[in-house]
């Protein structure tokens, strides 16, 4: 409604409906903006763990992956590396919190099947392969909590802006706008009251 709307009694419950709207909205806001950063924590606590995870899992197998290179060769192991079939059951699905997308990773674990032959290689490699698929496991689900934790972050700057644009700007102008309402209307009730007063002494 336009703040120099005319003062009359339809204008007024405008008012003071556009007002309850407005406040509702930001009440509406508030409790999303809640709910989302109470996921997002959740995210970053579990990307911490993940990460953690990784870190300790990277380090044994790339140290398992220099001692083959020691053992075997680094030529015998790039080519059982490139024997490694490619994983093509990972699906990105998707799902909604608050409105707000995130993805949905889905991967199902393959069994370890070998691609080389076990009595020309050596313990370090099959250690190396299986330390390198938990990292991958640990991977896809670090990409889903990152993924997830961003989408959320801005999700929650725009609530936030939309929030304080209400409590700030809108829901304000709506509380002058029916205080404004109001002052004129009752001025103009004390106004019609003495006008009668005085009709009133006139004829008497």
């Amino acid at each position: 409604m336009n703040p120099n709307t005319f003062p009359t009694k339809g204008n007024l419950i405008l008012a003071k409906n556009s007002l309850a709207l407005a406040t509702q909205g930001y009440e509406l806001m508030d409790k999303k903006r809640n709910i989302l950063l109470r996921e997002l924590m959740s995210l970053i606590d579990q990307a911490k763990d993940i990460q953690s995870e990784i870190d300790s899992t990277f380090t044994t197998a790339y140290a398992a992956l220099q001692k083959a290179n020691i053992e075997l060769g680094i030529n015998y192991v790039q080519k059982a590396a490139s024997a490694v079939p490619e994983d093509d059951t990972i699906k990105v699905k998707a799902r909604s919190i608050m409105g707000t997308e995130i993805p949905l990773v889905q991967h199902e674990p393959q069994p370890l099947s070998l691609t080389y032959a076990c009595f020309s290689s050596r313990e370090s490699l099959d250690e190396a392969r299986e330390k390198f698929e938990k990292v991958k496991e640990l991977t896809i689900r670090l990409s889903m909590v990152e993924n997830s934790a961003y989408r959320l972050a801005g999700s929650i700057r725009k609530t936030q802006k939309r929030a304080n644009a209400l409590k700030n700007i809108t829901i304000p102008m709506y509380q002058a706008l029916v205080t404004n309402i109001s002052n004129a209307l009752e001025e103009k009730d004390r106004e019609e009251f003495t006008r009668l007063k005085v009709i009133k002494r006139m004829k008497n």
